[in-house]
């Protein structure tokens, strides 16, 4: 294969990717539905070749699942599974700052992300009805991507990459579900004050310090998820809620 064909392989098989995430995730398709192959080829205009490696693709990411009569089917989560994820990504973000901290970091690479946190500021203070959320999610992960890249181990941004991948384990997948809090501007607080201790930690070279802040920062994201599936409405704003399993009496 030329490098141009090559090129172009890769181009419409990230191009299958993302259109196939976006169905899943907006809920086009459903929870446990069957993914043909045919029938995206047809949906969404492309070769065979691309979107079967884009089917294997949301497999490693974990939203859809091999069936035994072949082929993939969408994936659910319970929300215990949602939790987890979550939890997963505050260690594995505190494991890389703790790093970091340990390794030390140039001080103008602190000086950049700091600049980040202090755009973080100016979207805060700008106060409940001109907040700008769009910019917020943006910058936040843009500082929580700088985080990563300062530690400078690639098996764990790989990790870490698998984990983002679930619509609902990111960063900043339950923003908007906080956005909705009657406490929201006090809980943006908390969460951008932990940016900037964790920030200190690294300079000061305290890792164990850097990494429990990172793991209290993740369980901010799961008082957001209980405050959404305690309230309906919330949920709604959960990327990739449609694929949540509803607990029924205990189970999870």
């Amino acid at each position: 294969m030329s490098g141009g064909s090559e090129r172009r392989q890769l181009s419409q098989t990230m191009k299958a990717q993302l259109a196939l995430r976006e169905l899943v995730i907006r809920g086009e398709l459903k929870p446990g539905e069957r993914v043909s192959e045919l029938q995206m080829v047809e949906r969404l205009g492309l070769s065979r070749s691309p979107l079967r490696i884009a089917l294997v693709r949301l497999e490693e990411e974990g939203l859809l699942e091999a069936i035994p009569s072949g082929g993939f089917a969408v994936r659910t989560f319970s929300e215990r599974e949602v939790k987890e994820a979550i939890e997963i990504r505050g260690t594995l973000e505190g494991l890389a700052v703790r790093l970091t901290a340990e390794h030390g970091v140039p001080r103008q690479k602190l000086a950049a992300a700091e600049k980040v946190v202090d755009a973080i500021d100016a979207v805060i203070g700008d106060g409940p009805d001109r907040f700008d959320m769009s910019r917020y999610i943006a910058l936040n992960r843009r500082f929580h991507d700088m985080l990563m890249a300062l530690a400078g181990n690639a098996s764990l941004e790989r990790q870490l990459e698998r984990v983002n991948a679930l619509p609902f384990a990111s960063p900043s997948a339950m923003v908007e579900v906080q956005a909705h809090s009657p406490a929201s501007h006090h809980i943006f607080t908390i969460a951008q004050d932990q940016h900037r201790m964790v920030l200190q930690a690294i300079e000061r070279r305290e890792g164990a310090r850097a990494e429990a802040i990172m793991r209290e920062h993740a369980r901010i994201a799961l008082r957001n998820l209980e405050h959404a599936l305690d309230s309906q409405g919330p949920l709604a704003h959960v990327p990739g809620s449609a694929l949540i399993r509803r607990r029924t009496g205990n189970a999870g």
